[in-house]
């Protein structure tokens, strides 16, 4: 093979069957030309062939030029996501802010500890099965030091054993179910994403204090929605007393006719006095336009959908003053990662950088400042170093819980503002700090 010069990348690309090509292209992204490759987005944009080298949506990863003192074997980092199936927008939108995230991390090298990183990124499709087989893959075929995933909480469940049989560590990202780091947890497994606890005293804290609220809740029939739903009420006692859940419904996500559901929770909560709001714990194509059209404001109930990515909200920009909870939201934080990851990823995707891009960034930095402090890979010293561990993230400084593993992190109370534009829909009622929110530890250690 030539020698790269100083204006060049090796680029990797790892396929399933193991093996690597390596291709040079030039080292500044925006001057990346070339052949135009054809990829589905959220959006049904067609993708420039440097936007799937950064989504790493090709498992294509993308190394800087090694120089004579690189130290060491690669650091071999394995990416699960659900990137086939509903959730697709969020596998992809994990996969570029990982790859966002080591880019500013390292500034550009690609390399931990004069080391390489070499991604090896999966797809398990949703299926717990699936991400169980690719997790036992990549530790033992693969040889990966350590993984980060994944999208669906029921394939997160399915890992964490995995994990521990293997005794390598799975940091998790974007799953969130409680039992993640609750029942289910083990010493191998951390947390990056928010849980379902976290979601709920954010959505918790978005409900009036000081009046009788009843509320109907509409769930995703899934780990992630009925956990969703059991720790909104917890929050609710905790800091929302006078609030209530009076009603529960839960549909598959491939629900068409959510008629049966709305009508049971609005005949639950027309008689009862005080605020009526119909919450949702939900995760795909959300139910609120078909809410809206059997319109709940004929008994004086409001809407309260939650967070979600932007394609999503901004069908919801013609529901002014409608609040929340949210886990991110791109001119939230105020802090140089997220100017820097705003500015980026403007200039390459022509739009703001969504919900699960920060959850992705902040997993790399997590695999970032876990190695750098650990002084390596080795097992037993990177969980020594991550337990406790505070690091940047684009949302500001997250902490991994000594106890659990959870990542602490702020979250945010939303509104919609008045004539809100295309994705620049939500004012920013108020910050929830990490250290405000009474997050219990489950896990029986």
């Amino acid at each position: 093979m030539r020698r790269l010069n100083s204006r060049e990348y090796q680029v990797n690309c790892v396929f399933p069957f193991g093996k690597v090509r390596s291709h040079a292209v030039t080292k500044h992204p925006a001057a990346i030309h070339g052949t135009r490759v054809q990829n589905k987005t959220t959006l049904g944009e067609t993708m420039t062939k440097r936007s799937i080298i950064l989504a790493l949506a090709t498992a294509c990863t993308v190394l800087a030029s090694v120089p004579a003192f690189a130290q060491g074997p690669d650091i071999r980092v394995c990416l699960i996501t659900g990137r086939t199936g509903p959730l697709e927008a969020y596998a992809r939108q994990t996969e570029v802010g990982f790859a966002m995230g080591l880019e500013f991390l390292t500034r550009g090298t690609n390399q931990i500890l004069g080391r390489r990183i070499q991604i090896i990124s999966k797809d398990d499709q949703l299926r717990p099965d699936r991400g169980k087989a690719l997790l036992e893959e990549c530790y033992n075929d693969d040889r990966a030091d350590l993984a980060v995933g994944t999208t669906g909480s029921p394939v997160a469940l399915a890992m964490l054993p995995v994990a521990e049989e293997a005794r390598k560590v799975l940091i998790v990202e974007p799953a969130v179910a409680d039992s993640i780091t609750g029942a289910r947890w083990n010493r191998y497994i951390f947390r990056t994403g928010r849980s379902s606890y976290q979601d709920a005293l954010a959505a918790a804290a978005a409900i009036p204090a000081n009046e009788d609220v009843s509320i109907g809740m509409m769930g995703l029939d899934t780990a992630f929605g009925r956990d969703g739903v059991a720790a909104f009420r917890q929050a609710l006692a905790t800091i929302r007393p006078r609030a209530r859940i009076v009603s529960e419904e839960y549909a598959a996500g491939n629900t068409a006719d959510f008629a049966p559901f709305a009508e049971r929770l609005f005949a639950s909560l027309r008689e009862r006095p005080g605020k009526r709001i119909i919450g949702f714990i939900w995760a795909g194509a959300h139910p609120l336009p078909k809410f809206v059209d059997m319109r709940p404001e004929r008994f004086n109930i409001e809407l309260a959908p939650g967070g979600n990515i932007l394609p999503v909200m901004n069908a919801w920009r013609q529901f002014a003053g409608t609040e929340g909870g949210l886990y991110y939201y791109w001119s939230f934080p105020r802090n140089p990662m997220n100017d820097w990851l705003n500015t980026e990823y403007r200039r390459r995707h022509n739009a703001p950088p969504d919900f699960f891009v920060a959850g992705g960034f902040a997993a790399a930095s997590a695999v970032f400042h876990g190695i750098t402090r650990a002084g390596g890979t080795d097992t037993e010293r990177l969980i020594t170093a991550m337990a406790g561990m505070s690091f940047d993230t684009p949302k500001g400084t997250m902490t991994f819980r000594a106890e659990d593993h959870q990542a602490l992190q702020d979250m945010y109370h939303w509104r919609m503002r008045p004539n809100a534009a295309e994705n620049d829909m939500l004012e920013l009622v108020a910050t929830i700090p990490a250290a405000s929110m009474p997050l219990p530890i489950t896990n029986r250690r």
